[in-house]
């Protein structure tokens, strides 16, 4: 009886017993770049604006306080975007021709407000406080990076679900003391997370609550 397979067929068999393993851990690795690849993550990558706002000139350049602009950041869930005229406030004494600000004296003239892009957002599934985070301990560049150095805005983490879930388990290695959480240049000191746990006790965090889901899903 003549044989259905070749000899050769054995090494085939054999080669495709190795390669199939390996490409299905190629496929895997590659979608784990993906996910978190800045062409999904949109991290490092500045959004165009209609106005070229640059907070490494204002922030670092100017001094200029957080605050002054995210007015809502200490009381409310959501920062706040500030009006035109917070930037009126300057930009009707100083630079009051340049070329480029002419959206924002329009948008003043006309009481329409400019069309900002949202930099850093979460699904509408999720529930975010920003008072929450900044009274209890986390500072601005904790999730923002350092903006005082962005000529261009843009998305410092991929604020996934896993990279939250991190800091909620073990949140004393991110809290700082009241009086720097608007401090760009923070950095924190070697003894981190023996400093951190003070501070969970002492701004009262119930670090066993912050991994329900109802923290954040709602």
């Amino acid at each position: 009886m003549a044989q259905i397979f070749r000899p050769s067929s054995n090494q085939l068999a054999k080669a495709t017993l190795v390669a199939i393993p390996l490409l299905l851990g190629a496929i895997t690795l590659g979608a784990y770049g993906f996910y978190f690849s800045s062409y999904l993550t949109d991290v490092n990558q500045p959004r165009p604006q209609p106005v070229p706002f640059s907070h490494e000139h204002h922030v670092r350049g100017l001094g200029i306080d957080c605050r002054y602009c995210h007015e809502q950041v200490e009381t409310s869930a959501f920062a706040g975007i500030p009006p035109t005229k917070t930037c009126m406030t300057c930009h009707s004494q100083i630079w009051t021709n340049a070329k480029m600000l002419q959206p924002v004296r329009d948008s003043f003239a006309t009481d329409q407000s400019l069309n900002w892009r949202r930099v850093n957002s979460v699904p509408d599934f999720v529930y975010f406080d920003h008072s929450v985070h900044v009274n209890n301990g986390v500072g601005c560049s904790t999730c923002h990076g350092q903006v005082d150095r962005m000529p261009m805005t843009f998305k410092a983490q991929t604020l996934h679900m896993r990279w939250c879930i991190d800091c909620h388990m073990d949140p004393a290695k991110n809290l700082r003391p009241a009086d720097q959480i608007f401090n760009m240049d923070w950095q924190p000191p070697a003894d981190q997370q023996v400093q951190g746990e003070l501070l969970v006790k002492h701004y009262g965090v119930k670090v066993g609550q912050l991994t329900n889901c109802s923290i954040c899903h709602r």
